[in-house]
């Protein structure tokens, strides 16, 4: 029996018996057994119940883009409810080319729909202004871009640039297609103004009074006929002053603004613009978002950047708050440049950015970080020797494919923050 029981019990049965044996006569055996007490079983310890956790864990943030809780709300609310979205871009040279713009828009478009191709300048203050798929002839303007040869008023509408007309003077536009329902005409309305007509290949479809007892903004809304690609804009009589044009359709999706002015900077809006006049045509646009991509100018000027810069971009920030105070508010960095025979980044590029994330930070503006998400330092140097190249020879203005990679970068991570707000 003893071989079934433990080795301890065992030898403790057996210690038990030989003492009652030798025990003193009368000795209790219960005074033994106090004595020497058997080892009680210890029970095995319960396994720990762990509970599942059913939660999702909190989505990633997207990749270089700081989004401050809110900062991006109305803009993802007015993608979910399937309206009109507009979105304002405003920025310096690549944009007066659509470049970098005319991918986020293609992008856009096709994954929440076509509502037109959104402002477009009157004409062409620079050789190069364009559009994707927009094209656009003119002639007999007196052009005032706000970053040279502004408007002593500074009056220059929702583009960044004004246009005086006489007889003679003329603008021309063909559409990417023919399913837009109306064109709005930007002008400005003041004592002794003029005329002009709208007309389609066919015939004249209106013709606009811009005499007002008051100088003001002034939006001359145009149903175009059916079919209609292409427009021309006439000076009739007079003297017009003219700002842009806004293309729609009758139709859900994105319009994405490209607003363009060469050369610009932050200081541009803060000393050329006139501050009510600007609000007035921000608020009559009421854009979901609106995309502030200054900096690449200033990199140039570091004494500026480091005194200045971040004062003047509260400035416009606040400008926009002001006009805009429901709308989303992003800050896009700027790119890499190259500098120098050895093409590298220069210094006061790095504090642009950092002031940019800080102020972003301080006024509940998103920040995408361009620079960062493009590959960083010397990104222009690695673009240039690349095949095939994908920034031209000045390192600063991308070719097509770089501006596309730019393009698609800010997209992406823009999406990637829209279906994060979802969950």
């Amino acid at each position: 029996m003893l071989d079934t029981l433990p080795r301890k019990t065992s030898l403790a049965l057996v210690t038990f018996a030989v003492m009652a044996v030798f025990l003193p006569h009368g000795m209790r055996s219960g005074l033994l057994l106090s004595t020497f007490k058997l080892p009680l079983p210890v029970a095995a310890p319960k396994p720990k119940l762990i509970t599942p956790v059913s939660a999702k864990p909190a989505p990633l943030p997207p990749p270089n883009l700081e989004i401050p809780p809110g900062s991006l709300d109305t803009f993802y609310a007015s993608l979910r409810l399937g309206a009109v979205t507009r979105v304002l871009h405003y920025g310096d040279s690549p944009t007066t080319a659509d470049s970098i713009t005319s991918d986020i828009r293609r992008l856009l478009q096709q994954r929440f729909g076509d509502a037109g191709h959104g402002y477009l300048l009157i004409a062409k203050p620079w050789a190069w202004y364009g559009h994707n798929g927009v094209k656009l002839e003119d002639r007999g303007w007196k052009i005032e871009p706000a970053n040279q040869g502004w408007a002593r008023d500074g009056l220059h509408g929702l583009g960044g640039v004004s246009f005086k007309g006489e007889p003679g003077a003329n603008s021309r536009v063909i559409l990417p297609d023919n399913q837009y329902s109306r064109v709005i005409v930007y002008y400005l309305a003041q004592p002794g103004g003029g005329n002009f007509t709208v007309r389609n290949n066919e015939a004249k479809i209106e013709e606009v009074h811009t005499a007002a007892d008051e100088t003001k903004p002034a939006f001359a809304e145009i149903t175009l006929p059916p079919g209609t690609q292409a427009i021309q804009l006439a000076v009739s009589q007079g003297n017009v002053r003219l700002f842009g044009y806004r293309f729609d359709k009758d139709r859900p999706g994105v319009q994405y603004s490209s607003l363009g002015v060469n050369g610009a900077q932050v200081q541009m809006i803060v000393r050329h613009f006139n501050e009510p006049h600007w609000a007035a045509e921000l608020s009559h646009e009421n854009p979901d978002l609106v995309v502030v991509s200054y900096g690449t100018n200033e990199s140039l000027y570091p004494a500026y950047v480091e005194k200045e810069y971040p004062q003047e971009l509260r400035r416009v920030i606040a400008r926009l708050r002001a006009a805009l105070p429901h709308a989303s508010l992003l800050l896009m960095g700027p790119m890499d440049r190259g500098t120098g025979p050895d093409i590298s980044t220069p210094p006061a590029l790095h504090a642009i950015i950092e002031a940019q994330r800080k102020v972003a930070a301080e006024t509940g503006c998103a920040f995408f970080n361009t620079f960062e998400a493009m590959g960083g330092e010397g990104t222009m140097n690695r673009w240039y020797h690349s095949q095939p190249r994908l920034v031209s020879a000045d390192f600063l203005h991308p070719m097509p494919a770089g501006a596309a990679i730019v393009g698609e970068l800010f997209e992406k991570a823009l999406m990637e923050g829209y279906e994060a707000s979802k969950q």
